[in-house]
């Protein structure tokens, strides 16, 4: 009886995991096993789980590495799991909060990258090297890789991955004389790996240290012994199958000036901390949204404009089932078809129309409203929840439940009601004003605004 062959072609593999994933995506891919490979090890700890880990990654046009100290692989593993496509193991990992789920990331960010690389790998039970060249790469019959011993090669206990034959788009973009890959990349780890590296991982891009930027948010804490209104964070947490779930939505700044929103609607402010920011297990899967993916513009939700420039919210999922993580494939977006994201975006809705009422009563620049933003002082989105008393909580009742603390808002005295005016002149009657005025013809043309409504005012109440 004859047989008709089903066996696979490596290049379908190549093309199909590397053609909808980005280079930087396929990076970062790598960079997740490095934190993976930490918390492995089992020395992560509750204060700062990542300190003495690190990963360093260097980019040119000939050459790509990332080498870390992160535990290395066990020659088990590498046998049984780390090169297979796709992972065989549905339970690997199910008591740690890693994010590798389907066993392609390694693979798929070594054929985005080029043909020939050596992943060398120091574990405390011993060493190892494998090389994926073009030859094996071009070969359908050969499925399995050497696993050569090597304790020359990785002297720290960790592993480094080196790729010396670049695909050219790819040695193109890490040309520091023919693109801005290097520096968009920096700004990419910066913005998904600061919860981490705020924790004490050390990332270096081509041996320059990558810091963390964190989201702050205002919260005046003396309102809670006055029992009086303030400034502070709507915030809910839940527990729901095998999922912990922490959401906050705050003022993260004071208001926008008049100026400050005119410059934000002519695109000259980029507020790239507002909006919703979504981290699943550490890593920020989603910065600064301000789309109908976190619910802007959707059930009775405003669409984001200038007017919400100070709004910044975040929700941390975590579990020891990366499975049950709202998150994609390529760990940098969000699924929208999870319900337990569909039940959490309800409360990001409800959140964000909390503050969007609020902002809608405060509009304009008032006396009132930078005294209530005097009395708030910024703290860490993420640890706003330590601040707020016990009696404060309340319970939810509908959905898949959890707690939360709804901010009882200060509203606008009554006797203080103003009015946005807008409008434009011609650039050089602008600088005109502001030379007569303001003595400088290059003023701002918001104050130059106000000058002269205040100039007309004392003249009106002259006559």
């Amino acid at each position: 009886m004859s047989k008709a062959s089903a066996f696979p072609a490596k290049r379908f593999f190549v093309e199909m995991l590397t053609r909808d994933i980005d280079l930087g995506d396929a990076i970062l891919d790598l960079l997740d096993n490095s934190v993976d490979g930490a918390i492995r090890t089992g020395k992560v700890t509750d204060e700062q789980p990542y300190s003495g880990f690190h990963a360093h990654i260097n980019l040119s046009s000939t050459e790509f590495q990332i080498a870390d100290n992160c535990g290395g692989m066990t020659r088990a593993t590498a046998e049984k799991y780390a090169f297979r496509f796709g992972r065989m193991e549905k339970d690997r990992d199910s008591d740690l909060a890693t994010v590798g789920v389907y066993g392609i990331g390694m693979k798929r960010a070594i054929f985005k990258l080029g043909t020939n690389c050596i992943i060398a790998s120091h574990h405390k039970t011993g060493q190892f090297s494998v090389t994926i060249d073009s030859a094996w790469m071009e070969d359908d019959d050969r499925w399995e890789l050497d696993l050569v011993d090597d304790s020359s090669r990785q002297q720290v206990i960790g592993t480094t991955i080196k790729l010396d034959k670049l695909h050219q788009p790819v040695a193109i973009a890490f040309s520091e004389q023919k693109g801005g890959f290097i520096d968009d990349f920096y700004e990419v780890v910066q913005k998904h790996y600061s919860y981490i590296i705020e924790k004490g991982f050390e990332i270096k891009i081509n041996g320059k240290i990558v810091h963390a930027t964190t989201i702050q948010t205002l919260l005046d804490t003396a309102a809670f012994d006055s029992n009086s209104k303030g400034i502070q964070p709507y915030i809910y947490e839940v527990e729901s199958g095998g999922v912990s779930v922490k959401l906050m939505m705050g003022l993260y700044e004071r208001f926008p000036t008049d100026q400050e929103q005119d410059d934000s609607e002519k695109g000259l402010r980029n507020k790239e901390s507002a909006g919703w920011t979504i981290i699943c297990n550490d890593r920020v899967v989603v910065a600064a949204d301000k789309t109908r993916m976190t619910g802007w513009g959707e059930a009775g939700v405003p669409a984001y404009h200038s007017q919400f420039t100070a709004l910044a919210g975040v929700v941390i999922f975590r579990s020891n089932d990366a499975l049950k993580l709202p998150v994609t494939t390529t760990k940098r977006g969000v699924d929208q078809n999870s319900e337990l994201f569909g039940q959490i975006k309800e409360i990001m809705r409800e959140a964000l129309k909390h503050f969007t009422n609020f902002t809608n009563k405060w509009k304009g620049q008032t006396p009132e409203r930078d005294a209530i933003q005097s009395q708030a002082a910024s703290v860490d989105i993420r640890k706003a929840a330590l601040s707020i008393p016990p009696e404060k909580w309340k319970d939810v009742r509908k959905g898949i439940g959890g707690k939360r603390f709804v901010p009882i808002l200060p509203d606008p005295p009554s006797e203080s009601r103003s009015r946005r005016i807008q409008f434009s002149r011609p650039i050089e009657e602008v600088s005109f004003l502001g030379d007569c005025l303001l003595g400088d013809a290059k003023a701002k043309a918001g104050d130059v605004g106000v000058a002269s409504f205040e100039w007309a005012l004392r003249k009106a109440k002259a006559i």
